[in-house]
């Protein structure tokens, strides 16, 4: 844990589920954090708290990340505020709705796409300049399960904009490598307790998917904190371009 200490982290949405818990594993680590929310102003400003009493930076922002200014603006206050950048955290998305092809407006496609994959490219595309002048940096992209297998009905602009998260990253990986920055991202499956999960998930699915898991359990957040912690770390410096998936086995590769 004591890797990341004094390390300067950005965590989108980091102020509910997965975010949360992938927030309050770099506090414990000793980071200094930025979190960014868009709703959560409670659990995000109390994660603030916790890292300023622990002695550490800490720093909370509103942005709608599909606003180009806005996440130009997280990225500036940012590097003021903790003085650099050194680890992002690409996590914020939404499934919003299930749609079917055949109920899906243009409009709908859209916002889906922009919430997961248009926002991930404005932040990063702000961040990159900052994290490149580090020896070592690092960036962890949220991707999903759904990203390698399509989802379940109803999730097709979602899983396709998470697939899309995937090449992003092997991209990115090879233009930002020379600059010193690995990218890698996480694909989570059926991870419990979420707000995601919670609206988007009945309990039948739940207990049918976590049925054919062979680890026979769903996951939680900090199983995708601790992996997220990882790739993030000093020590997996020769990791780039890779997706390390956390799905109890149900689909490997």
């Amino acid at each position: 844990m004591g890797k990341l200490k004094g390390k300067k982290v950005l965590i989108t949405a980091g102020g509910q589920g997965i975010g949360e818990a992938i927030t309050q594993h770099f506090i414990e680590g000793g980071a200094d954090v930025s979190i960014h929310y868009y709703s959560s102003e409670l659990k995000a400003n109390q994660l603030m708290e916790f890292a300023i009493e622990k002695g550490q930076k800490a720093f909370v922002f509103k942005a709608d990340l599909t606003n180009e200014n806005e996440a130009n603006l997280l990225v500036e206050k940012t590097v003021k505020e903790l003085g650099g950048l050194d680890i992002l955290i690409n996590n914020a998305g939404s499934l919003v709705a299930r749609k079917l092809l055949s109920e899906m407006e243009t409009s709908f496609w859209q916002k889906v796409m922009d919430i997961n994959l248009t926002s991930m490219m404005f932040v990063t595309r702000a961040a990159a300049p900052y994290l490149s002048k580090n020896e070592n940096s690092s960036i962890v992209n949220l991707a999903s399960l759904a990203g390698r297998k399509g989802g379940h009905p109803g999730s097709l602009v979602y899983s396709t904009s998470k697939g899309a998260i995937l090449t992003f990253t092997r991209a990115l990986a090879s233009e930002l490598g020379p600059a010193g920055i690995r990218v890698n991202a996480v694909a989570p499956g059926l991870i419990l307790g979420t707000s995601f999960h919670n609206t988007h998930t009945t309990k039948e699915s739940a207990e049918e998917t976590t049925a054919g898991i062979p680890i026979q359990r769903a996951g939680s957040a900090d199983d995708v904190a601790r992996a997220v912690f990882y790739l993030a770390s000093e020590y997996d410096g020769f990791i780039t371009g890779a997706t390390l998936d956390i799905n109890g086995g149900v689909y490997n590769m």
